[in-house]
């Protein structure tokens, strides 16, 4: 039997396992409290309880939709509405937090997914280790486990003496075979229900994703205004000045040159200095626009030239058989570089990951760290960002990031390869 293929079946076993702990554990809980807390709202006190429940189960389905991504290649969208920029705080905040909330299509998928992950969806994760834990058992019973005192039924077969035992043996080889061969595509299955109950119709997601795009192309009118200014506000302080600097010492070199020599040369250095300094800011500057390994040499071996530069040490794997467009990859790799900063800022990592690679027209990054976790997509703030230039794409981000890590920061990019 193929090693591999058996590693495999015994990992999708252990991941089973987890996902039924997961649907068991944490889906029926959050359901009991999300349906107690909508309860409450017509005595107040769910309006400030609801918006926090409602969160938490936005963070466990997004945690299902990255194993769903990172365990069987199952991709799931992420159709939540975002907060508007002025949602006001205090108790007037809260109750037009927890209204949007409650109109929001997904909220409702979401509770539709719990049912299901606590049912049907764990049934099925426990067919992963079921299957594996009833050959064993029925090697176990041919090795000794039963005794010569009364019977046991094992599956059809009736075990009262070592014959029948050893047939009952036979029947869990074949419970692991059969293991071996479907273990994979069970935890495949589970996801599969999980993207049935998570995922929009085809209306509600042609709608939500016209909202989406129309959103974003106000959010990249608004950062290419942003950055135009950056730029400009850049050349005039910074480039614009020295040259300005150096066009004025050249005019004083040009009186002092006969009548003070010492001084003139003086001036001169000066200028060679400010004229470098300029070169070196307009460099970096350009960088900043669109940094010229981009250009040449495309998203993956830009990534790999930004890692080298980081402060912490940071292992970069690529897998892409050509390149994305140019806008793409320019989106691809400023979005990687602003996660990389946030984890280098502020998750006080040691060691940083990037995977980097291109499936079912899908460019997906993937950028873990071993910090203190935490992170949070906040609008205005780093990762909001990202997910705004990634939208302008019809491109999703998905962060995990639990107290105490590890962080784990998904994008992805619909596009093809040339």
């Amino acid at each position: 039997m193929n090693t591999s293929r058996v590693r495999g079946a015994l990992l999708a076993a252990a991941q089973g396992l987890a996902l039924a702990l997961l649907s068991l554990g944490v889906s029926l809980t959050l359901f009991i409290l999300t349906v107690l807390s909508m309860a409450f709202i017509l005595l107040g006190v769910g309006v400030f309880t609801t918006p926090l429940i409602l969160k938490l189960v936005r963070a466990h389905a997004n945690q299902r939709r990255l194993l769903a991504a990172d365990w069987s290649g199952v991709r799931i969208p992420v159709p939540y509405r975002p907060f508007p920029a002025d949602l006001r705080s205090g108790v007037t905040g809260q109750v037009e937090q927890c209204s949007l909330l409650m109109k929001d299509p997904a909220t409702w998928r979401d509770m539709r997914w719990l049912v299901t992950d606590m049912t049907g969806g764990a049934i099925v994760a426990f067919l992963a280790p079921g299957l594996f834990a009833e050959g064993v058992f029925g090697l176990l019973l041919f090795a000794g486990l039963w005794k010569p005192i009364g019977t046991y039924w094992y599956a059809f077969i009736r075990v009262d003496s070592q014959s029948t035992a050893a047939l009952a043996a036979l029947l869990g080889c074949v419970w692991i075979t059969v293991a071996t061969y479907l273990n994979p595509r069970i935890v495949k299955a589970h996801f599969k229900i999980a993207q049935a109950s998570l995922a929009p119709g085809q209306g509600a997601e042609l709608t939500e994703r016209i909202d989406r795009l129309t959103e974003t192309r106000h959010d990249a009118v608004d950062s290419s205004a942003a950055e135009l200014r950056r730029i400009e506000r850049d050349l005039h302080d910074g480039a614009q000045a020295r040259l300005v600097s150096v066009g004025m010492d050249l005019g004083t070199i040009e009186a002092l040159i006969e009548k003070d020599p010492a001084q003139a040369k003086q001036l001169i250095a000066q200028a060679r200095k400010s004229s470098a300094d300029a070169l070196t800011e307009l460099r970096d500057l350009v960088r900043g626009i669109h940094p010229p390994v981009l250009a040449e040499r495309g998203v993956g071996d830009a990534v790999k030239a930004l890692a080298l530069r980081l402060p912490v040490p940071t292992e970069v794997t690529v897998d892409l058989s050509g390149r994305p467009d140019a806008p793409v990859e320019s989106a691809a790799y400023f979005a990687i570089s602003e996660v990389l900063t946030n984890a280098v800022k502020h998750a006080g990592a040691e060691r940083i990951w990037v995977d980097l690679h291109h499936r079912e027209g899908m460019l997906r990054a993937v950028v873990t760290d071993d910090g203190r976790g935490g992170a949070v997509v906040v609008p205005g703030g780093g990762l909001g960002g990202v997910e705004r230039r990634l939208g302008t794409f019809d491109g999703v981000l998905a962060v995990s990031s639990p107290a105490g890590g590890p962080t784990m920061v998904t994008m992805e990019i619909p596009c093809a390869l040339s």
